[in-house]
């Protein structure tokens, strides 16, 4: 079965080296990961190589709702792509393109059946949104 993907994408000001470091590192990861000024990302697991698995707790900030974001590793290669297969058997790729003073990033993803396209394309796209304002800033 084909799944439908969607692909969001940004350009970042700064060294591709410093913002795979900002993407990978959990110690950054839990200052961006999160799509709404009330939710947070307080936990972040990441073992970044191929075969290895990363865990994000994504919850609001009241508490009221959460859920874990956690996959596996399937190919990794450093400053340039990221590829992995969450719990659920979708795939995400995360292609980092170095320009002249800037890295484009681009993700692409496959679709849930729990909100709609529209949610998910926005959601996704305001958390890159919030990495570049992070990367940016710092």
């Amino acid at each position: 079965m084909i799944m439908k993907t969607i692909t969001v994408e940004t350009n970042v000001n700064g060294c591709v080296i410093k913002i795979w470091e900002f993407w990978t590192k959990p110690d950054h990861i839990v200052n961006w990961n999160f799509a709404i000024p009330e939710w947070h990302c307080p936990r972040v697991e990441n073992d970044l190589e191929v075969g290895k698995s990363f865990s994000y707790r994504m919850e609001s900030k009241d508490g009221s709702m959460g859920f874990d974001y956690a996959g596996t590793y399937n190919r990794i290669e450093p400053h340039a792509l990221i590829e992995y297969v969450l719990e659920d058997g979708r795939t995400v790729s995360i292609d980092f393109k170095k320009l002249d003073d800037s890295v484009s990033i681009v993700e692409t993803f496959e679709v849930e059946d729990t909100n709609t396209l529209e949610q998910q394309k926005q959601g996704w796209q305001a958390i890159l949104e919030n990495f570049k304002k992070y990367v940016e800033s710092n």
